[in-house]
């Protein structure tokens, strides 16, 4: 029954995938920027369903809420490719993600070309040219989003987060948003069944999720930090103290 299930769960998530590819290809490149957020945000909620996960907010039983209020930079901890759907499905905004995301199927190409920020490892003016571009749309009002762990953990505890991406922050004089991103189960109890690390591969990942009985993605949102004046080490050193506070707080 189970194995069904997952099957079932993979092939709606497979069209879903592949209509996504068809409105970015066909829908967005014709309609204003608020419109395609709005459309990313839905398809981000409509995926999760696909997948049979559950996304709640706060440490409370609110189910897939009202857009809230986000602005500047969110900073969350990463634990799945999953953690990208979930806070677009609530807050839809440009990620900035490891270059190799590009070679996914479908999902890399779909993360291409809807305003994700890649990063080139080894080369100063990538970095340069990362850090500008971070910049620019945090500038212009736009919402986005980092995992500064730059990794991906098992979900029990929140890696050091590295003060390189902050400094966009800074320079831009925006605020940072920390959020908490936790996996469980039906009983509320800490679930391994999105976790993408070590040798796990993508097939994997999405197998194990898909046929979890019932996974619940539990997303809170904190209070904003303000980045004026910070040192990145110091203001990095921080929010990382914030968000693993809050991850053990809701554990």
């Amino acid at each position: 029954m189970t194995t069904l299930r997952a099957l079932f769960r993979l092939a709606r998530t497979t069209l879903h995938l592949l209509g996504g590819t068809l409105t970015v290809a066909l829908v967005f490149p014709f309609i204003s920027s608020s419109r395609r957020l709005r459309l990313k945000q839905r398809w981000s909620r409509q995926l999760l369903e696909a997948l049979g996960v559950t996304l709640k907010v706060g440490a409370g039983d609110t189910v897939a809420p009202a857009t809230p209020t986000v602005q500047g930079m969110i900073v969350a901890n990463h634990i799945s490719f999953l953690d990208i759907f979930a806070i677009n499905a609530l807050a839809p905004a440009a990620f900035v993600s490891k270059d190799d995301v590009r070679a996914w199927p479908l999902i890399g190409w779909l993360c291409a070309n809807t305003d994700t920020i890649f990063i080139e490892r080894g080369s100063r003016r990538a970095a340069q040219s990362t850090r500008e571009n971070l910049v620019a749309h945090l500038k212009e009002g736009r919402l986005v989003s980092v995992f500064p762990e730059g990794t991906t953990s098992d979900g029990h505890d929140v890696l050091p987060f590295h003060g390189a991406l902050f400094q966009s922050a800074i320079d831009a004089g925006t605020t940072i948003t920390p959020v908490v991103l936790r996996y469980t189960n039906g009983s509320g109890c800490h679930s391994a069944a999105a976790d993408y690390i070590g040798d796990t591969s993508l097939l994997e990942c999405f197998w194990s999720i898909a046929c979890a009985s019932s996974l619940v993605i539990q997303l809170e949102i904190l209070a904003p930090i303000a980045s004026d004046g910070r040192d990145r080490r110091h203001l990095a050193a921080h929010v990382h103290q914030v968000v693993a506070q809050n991850l053990h707080t809701i554990s």
